[in-house]
């Protein structure tokens, strides 16, 4: 029998203290792979549950399909496809990605590649004159930012507005009502009705008026599947801004702070160009940005790992934890970009991998090329940094670092 009840490793886990290094506590719980709690919510964290779940029709991405309520999710009239089921999730995915990826619009992402170097480059010509670098603020923050808001056409001048409401919203996707302050769930709801007014605004604009960013394309596309709603576009831009934004910082941060934890792949890195594309795979691996699927919900009885899980429970996917998992792959808790059969858990898998990891590859491929080119035997300031709040989006929150300026 699989199922025990182990909270306290899950608590340890979610506490602010284990930020900087849950993986030992990841160990503890793939004791134990599908783990019942106290709540009558499953936690699970090895890879092949995990997997085999990802790919399971029985199990839902809908609120809901749980028996509980969830206080964090409700209220949304309209969730974006990732908080959806079949075939209302497909119709979305499909339509979303009929101007953001193949087979429509294939070149989308490489034909970036220029613009992407370019940000990047004038990004590291800020860092001249400062006696400390914060690789957070002064370079993972806005440069995929200012690609998300090019794609969907959002002025440059209202980048800036982002940055609290991304916060907020983030901050609020693993609220506990029996832990955290209401102001933190108070906050993200206010963040994201903020946002979705805004993005209305420029989603207005759009309406008869085609040009080539994302907002106008799904404004004014009568595809295969029909037009988008415009509570369906500014669901999709949403989770586009948010998403894809706040995993592409930690994605760089978390790669930036290995590469300085282990100098020689640093240098190796600088001297082997190519060596990137792998490296991020295994960074993926490693130091994923999303740790957790924080909810899924039961359809049905479901059998995992010898366990019934009951129909409408709760279930939470220890993604990081499976990509550790030593039964699936040889030394986890080495960092080898060698590897071979990295079939990871960073980006998820099933019908809801991330569909924006092609341009998050992309733009981590080229800032940490750049990083390691152009700074100068760069060295942490502090080990281990400050962290986000989240467990589930895992990230520091500063990465200072200073240079060798002799």
């Amino acid at each position: 029998m699989t199922t025990t009840e182990k909270p306290d490793t899950l608590l340890r886990i979610l506490d602010y203290s284990s930020r900087a290094d849950p993986y030992p506590l990841y160990a503890e719980l793939r004791e134990t792979p599908v783990a019942r709690q106290a709540d009558g919510s499953y936690v699970v964290s090895t890879y092949r549950e995990i997997a085999e779940l990802l790919h399971n029709p029985h199990l839902s991405s809908d609120v809901r399909n749980l028996s509980r309520p969830m206080e964090a999710v409700q209220g949304r009239t309209t969730p974006s496809f990732i908080n959806l089921d079949p075939p209302e999730h497909d119709r979305l995915r499909r339509m979303a990605m009929r101007h953001f990826g193949p087979p429509h619009t294939p070149g989308l992402v490489t034909g970036m590649e220029d613009d992407l170097t370019a940000v990047v480059n004038g990004l590291i010509d800020g860092f001249a004159g400062k006696e400390q670098i914060d690789i957070v603020d002064d370079f993972a923050y806005p440069f995929p930012v200012t690609v998300i808001c090019h794609l969907l056409g959002v002025p440059r001048e209202d980048e800036p507005r982002f940055h609290l409401w991304v916060d907020a919203i983030v901050n609020s996707i693993d609220y506990n009502p029996e832990t955290d302050p209401k102001e933190k769930l108070e906050n993200g709801v206010q963040a994201r009705e903020d946002l979705r007014q805004y993005l209305a605004g420029l989603l207005e604009q759009r309406h008869g008026k085609p040009g080539e960013d994302l907002l106008s394309r799904l404004a004014n596309d009568d595809g295969p599947d029909g037009r988008m709603t415009d509570e369906e576009i500014l669901a999709t831009a949403n989770l586009l801004l948010i998403a894809g934004h706040e995993t592409t910082v930690n994605l760089i941060t978390n790669g930036m702070l290995t590469l300085l934890r282990q100098p020689q792949m640093l240098q190796r890195l600088r001297s082997e160009p190519g060596l990137v594309v792998p490296l991020v795979e295994e960074l993926l691996r490693y130091e994923p940005p999303v740790h957790i699927i924080p909810w899924r919900a039961a359809y049905t009885d479901i059998t995992v790992a010898d366990t019934v899980i009951p129909k409408g429970s709760k279930i939470m996917l220890m993604l990081a934890s499976g990509s550790r998992d030593p039964n699936r792959f040889h030394d986890p808790d080495v960092f080898d970009p060698d590897r071979r059969d990295n079939e990871h858990l960073g980006f998820g898998s099933g019908i809801h991998l991330c569909f924006g990891g092609p341009l998050a590859r992309l733009e981590t491929q080229i800032a940490l090329t750049a990083l390691v080119q152009r700074l100068e035997e760069p060295t942490l300031v502090t080990d281990p940094p400050p962290y986000r709040p989240s467990p589930v989006l895992r990230g520091p929150i500063h990465l200072h670092i200073e240079q060798n300026k002799n």
